[in-house]
């Protein structure tokens, strides 16, 4: 329906936008990973997704296009609607996400708000498959040794450092034989 916005950025709130399309404003309820992502200039492109309800007609709107890719896949499992899917994307991005899919890590995907064991199970189950077709940008997942780096990483930026400068010193450091929270301490001294 509508497949994305190009136009004016009036307003931006860290959950939602208003665009500005040929004097029409568009109310587009974005994710942390968007917000972080638009910055501040005026003019936008985004990549939206209409979700039609009975009460309302909601637009979803992705800074690229493999989060609304990712944002279509979650909605699609069982027990996951479009809020929380947008809490997932919020709280990790869209390569976050499928790796811990393709590795099957269910701790870090019910490590988000909303999400039980059984929920976590289910996306993995549902959505492996799709994932692989997925443009993954980050490194290949299949060695434990990228698990660590993730698990690293996912703690760091949650402590609330900067997801690059965390990736940089963790490549600096990172020699394959360190555990977590070998990888973590190291990190920490270097942040």
């Amino acid at each position: 329906m509508i497949g994305q916005l190009t136009g004016r950025l009036i307003e931006k709130t860290p959950t939602e936008i208003v665009v500005d399309c040929a004097g029409v404003g568009y109310e587009v309820r974005i994710s942390l990973n968007t917000f972080s992502a638009l910055g501040s200039d005026e003019a936008i492109k985004i990549f939206t997704k209409l979700i039609v309800r009975e009460d309302a007609h909601l637009l979803y709107g992705f800074h690229t296009k493999q989060e609304r890719e990712m944002f279509n896949h979650l909605v699609s499992v069982s027990g996951i609607g479009p809020n929380t899917a947008m809490i997932m994307l919020s709280s990790l991005t869209p390569d976050e996400v499928a790796n811990a899919i393709q590795t099957e890590d269910v701790r870090t995907i019910q490590g988000i708000k909303g999400i039980g064991a059984k929920t976590a199970q289910r996306v993995i189950i549902d959505l492996k498959d799709k994932v692989l077709k997925m443009n993954i940008t980050s490194e290949n997942v299949s060695s434990s040794h990228n698990t660590i780096r993730f698990d690293a990483l996912n703690a760091l930026v949650s402590l609330g450092f900067d997801k690059k400068s965390v990736e940089k010193v963790l490549e600096k450091i990172s020699t394959g034989e360190e555990s977590v929270e070998e990888l973590i301490k190291g990190a920490l001294k270097l942040l």
